[in-house]
């Protein structure tokens, strides 16, 4: 499943609005893209979308107790907004040790399971992850785990960037390979070319909806 890139523009506009509009399980404060849309890439394989998300401050460990007695899951009141929650219990998700995903929470929340798009969810900038992300996976030597850091941002704290949603409809953003953009960040060509074939192929692999959170 492929999407052309005036359906994936669109797709973006009516995510970002649902960010806009709340609730949400968490703040949002930035919404990005990257990869194949900001190259212009017509039609694109995936949709690449990045959310800076803040802690929530909620800390209300009764409602937190009563989620779990009701439903088996940690975190609801703590981790993610208790009263979106009860307004959308059918987009509450935990992981595999039965406390709530807020990354996960996203996803459901914002996404068809069917969709072909990648959410990744942070609580730091895109730009700032982008290196952080490069430092991880150069020690683990898992290149999977980069992040492009061919991104636009097109939505911050409320704010939406018009003259960003006009380039990525008329495709005018100059971007490099990604190899050539790792290069940029400090590797080296045979390292670069070694890691952008990795993130491709590993991007092959993914069908419908992938989400990926983590914490700075």
């Amino acid at each position: 499943m492929s999407l052309e890139r005036e359906a994936a523009v669109d797709r973006l506009e009516t995510l970002i609005e649902t960010v806009d509009s709340g609730p949400m399980p968490v703040p949002v404060r930035e919404v990005w893209v990257y990869g194949d849309l900001a190259l212009g890439m017509d039609p694109i394989d995936r949709l690449d979308v990045y959310l800076t998300k803040d802690i929530l401050l909620e800390n209300d460990e009764a409602r937190d107790q009563a989620y779990y007695d009701k439903h088996g899951v940690r975190g609801v009141g703590t981790a993610v907004d208790a009263d979106w929650a009860d307004e959308f219990p059918d987009a509450v998700r935990a992981n595999d040790h039965g406390h709530v995903a807020p990354e996960r929470c996203l996803a459901a929340h914002l996404l068809d399971d069917d969709e072909p798009i990648h959410l990744e969810v942070c609580n730091t900038s895109f730009e700032d992850n982008v290196t952080q992300r490069l430092r991880g996976a150069r020690l683990r030597e898992d290149y999977t785990q980069l992040l492009d850091p061919r991104g636009v941002c097109l939505w911050v704290d409320g704010t939406w960037s018009s003259e960003a949603f006009e380039k990525l409809r008329e495709s005018a953003f100059a971007m490099p390979t990604l190899s050539a953009s790792l290069e940029m960040l400090g590797m080296d060509e045979s390292a670069a070319n070694e890691a952008a074939a990795a993130v491709h192929a590993w991007r092959e692999d993914q069908d419908g909806v992938t989400v990926r959170g983590d914490v700075v």
